[in-house]
């Protein structure tokens, strides 16, 4: 018996550092929320057929999203797929397989809802749309969470947050983005980082509160509990859960109620109150046995092999041992991992079709080659001429694939993915970034014909490029009307910044001369700037092609620089002012409240400073303005 113990202790020991299991949130489910009561009244609605028929589709999505039994989740899915196939209708499409996916991964059967997930991803793709790409990220994060494998679950959220920060303009968008922000924190909770874990759950909670979403703040709030239980502060931790629990049940959230049941067992073992604890553990069990939840079923199991094992009642932890055993098996075997695994390499895969048609492109000129060598071989006189033409023509298409990457990838990226076929992501630690847009832009979307428009934004944005690269800066992108670029990737010198400063002035020195031109072919644009200055990493990214792209807060900032900047004006940070003050005379505009950064100083950038004359100062500091 007493090496029957020490098996049971010695296998709970090695689990006991992943025993407090988080509480993830659903993008989907944070989204539209999951109120039965309206589920309800809508199942009844359909089964009685009580609906006129166009209204059909429209009610199957919301039984679909919302109703809190799974296995009629999946029905109402299924239904709505057959009809979506029917339409083609993207939008349904996607929400079909996001929801599958969430049954899925309710239930544990994790390869089921990592297939959904990239069919999912797949809509997303084709239909461009980021923030069905960001959700699906998530939800994959989630998956690998669940599984336990948390630094593959960290790049998954991370990529949610980073799409979702920039696009943050409505109500959901910032739901969404907490969503990622929540599970993000948890990966750092199971990653020992606790205090990294609270910091992501204040922002979290607070961007919940600024919404009015309670269900997720209960969420939010299950989870700090954790980090107190963690941290050996169990009052606050009982507090918290105990707190959270009455909104989970209301909800019929049944895993995270099972969850929570477990969290507050562990709880009551730990203060040795043993029968509170044993209470809370089959409650768990018994709920999570009603409605299938296998992950949940295997964690009660456990729960109640350890209290049986503390109270030296041995045979009943072994029992208990067993099925904790067999249903975790059940979740989390080797060939679900395999397949999971097989999985995300098609969806990585997937998301670098440039790579493959890169490699497609050698092909092609291996095979033109050795076409060309059989011809070579018919006739000496026939190799002087032929493979003149060859290498002419080799030559041609290498200095055409040569200058079509350097003409959307800076200069070493393009070469590290020639002589490698990738490229890394890599930190720069001081990077300026810049981003203009056009004043009005809707405005004048609205009364201009999309020729007159579409040709006016390609000639402002070519002009753009050519003082960029007079500048040698790096384009980044555009985003409709703004414009994108930065200083300090290619070249790491104190000289960048005032580079992005002079491209500044220069770009806006000749949107105020079209604006004052009589030529009513282009439209007469105003135009806003916004520039700051901080760490960045830069990597490739992109589905069907490839694309140079900078992430990090900085980005996110000189965003915010822009958006907060007025017409005609360069509006800078303070950490770019600090490197500029001594070359340019600014106009300090005060603490201004920023969206989800708070008061952030920011300054006007009125012009060069007048410096006396000296013929041989460093030319690279003349200034255009």
């Amino acid at each position: 018996m007493s090496q029957k113990r020490d098996i049971i202790r010695a296998h709970i020991s090695s689990f006991s550092k992943k025993m407090i299991y988080g509480f993830f949130i659903s993008l989907s489910t944070c989204l539209f929320g999951q109120d039965q009561s309206l589920a309800d009244s809508l199942e009844t609605i359909y089964v009685n057929g009580d609906f006129e028929e166009e209204k059909r589709l429209e009610i199957l999505e919301n039984l679909a999203i919302k109703h809190h039994d799974l296995k009629a989740k999946l029905k109402y899915s299924d239904e709505l797929l057959n009809l979506a196939k029917e339409m083609d209708s993207s939008q349904y499409l996607f929400t079909v397989y996001l929801e599958k996916g969430n049954a899925y991964s309710a239930l544990g059967e994790y390869p089921e809802a990592i297939d959904n997930y990239l069919k999912g991803s797949d809509i997303a793709i084709r239909d461009n749309d980021s923030i069905q790409l960001a959700m699906i990220y998530g939800s994959v994060g989630n998956i690998y969470l669940r599984m336990s494998e948390f630094r593959t679950s960290v790049p998954y959220q991370q990529k949610a947050i980073t799409i979702l920060r920039n696009n943050l303009d409505e109500k959901k968008d910032t739901i969404k983005l907490a969503t990622s922000i929540e599970n993000l924190g948890l990966d750092y909770f199971y990653l020992n980082r606790p205090d990294s874990a609270m910091i992501y759950f204040k922002e979290s909670g607070e961007l919940f509160k600024s919404v009015h979403d309670s269900i997720s703040l209960a969420y939010n709030q299950l989870n700090k509990g954790l980090v107190y239980a963690q941290n050996k502060d169990y009052e606050n931790a009982e507090k918290n859960i105990n707190n959270a629990f009455p909104i989970i049940e209301k909800k019929g959230h049944f895993d995270v109620m099972c969850q929570t049941l477990i969290e507050i067992s562990e709880i009551y073992l730990v203060k040795k109150e043993m029968e509170r604890a044993s209470e809370s553990a089959y409650k768990s069990l018994e709920l999570a046995m009603d409605h299938n939840l296998k992950s949940e079923i295997s964690r009660a199991n456990l729960q109640l092999s350890k209290i049986y094992e503390q109270t030296g009642r041995d045979k009943q932890a072994m029992l208990f041992y067993k099925n904790y055993i067999i249903y975790r098996d059940s979740v989390t075997n080797l060939a679900s991992f395999q397949e999971i695994a097989n999985m995300r390499t098609d969806f990585e895969v997937a998301q670098k079709q440039t790579e493959i048609d890169l490699k497609q492109s050698e092909v092609e000129l291996l095979n033109q080659q050795k076409s060309n060598l059989r011809i070579l071989a018919f006739s000496m006189i026939a190799l002087l001429g032929l493979t003149g033409f060859y290498f002419r023509n080799i030559r041609k298409a290498k200095r055409r694939s040569d200058d079509l990457l350097l003409n959307i990838l800076p200069s070493s990226t393009a070469r590290e993915l020639k002589e490698n076929g990738k490229v890394k992501a890599k930190k720069f630690d001081e990077v300026t970034v810049m981003f203009t847009d056009f004043q009005a832009f809707t405005k004048y979307s609205e009364n201009l014909s999309p020729e007159i428009l579409v040709k006016s934004v390609d000639f402002f944005f070519s002009k753009f490029d050519k003082i960029i690269d007079k500048y040698e800066l790096e384009k980044i992108k555009t985003i409709g009307d703004a414009y994108m670029c930065a200083g300090g990737l290619t070249h790491t010198s104190d000289e960048e910044v005032i580079k992005v400063i002079q491209a500044a002035f220069e770009i806006k020195k000749f949107v105020e001369k079209m604006r004052h031109s009589s030529d009513d072919s282009i439209a007469h644009f105003n135009i806003r700037i916004g520039i700051n200055t901080g760490p960045v990493v830069a990597g490739v990214v992109g589905t069907k092609k490839f694309a140079y792209d900078i992430w990090g807060d900085t980005v996110n900032i000189a965003s915010r620089m822009e958006s907060n900047s007025k017409a005609g004006k360069i509006n800078i940070s303070e950490n770019t002012y600090l490197l500029i003050k001594d070359h340019y005379d600014c106009e300090y505009r005060g603490e201004i409240d920023v969206k989800n950064k708070g008061m952030m100083k920011m300054y006007f950038v009125k012009g060069a400073k007048k410096i006396p004359h000296n013929p041989v100062k460093d030319k690279s500091f003349e200034v255009l303005c």
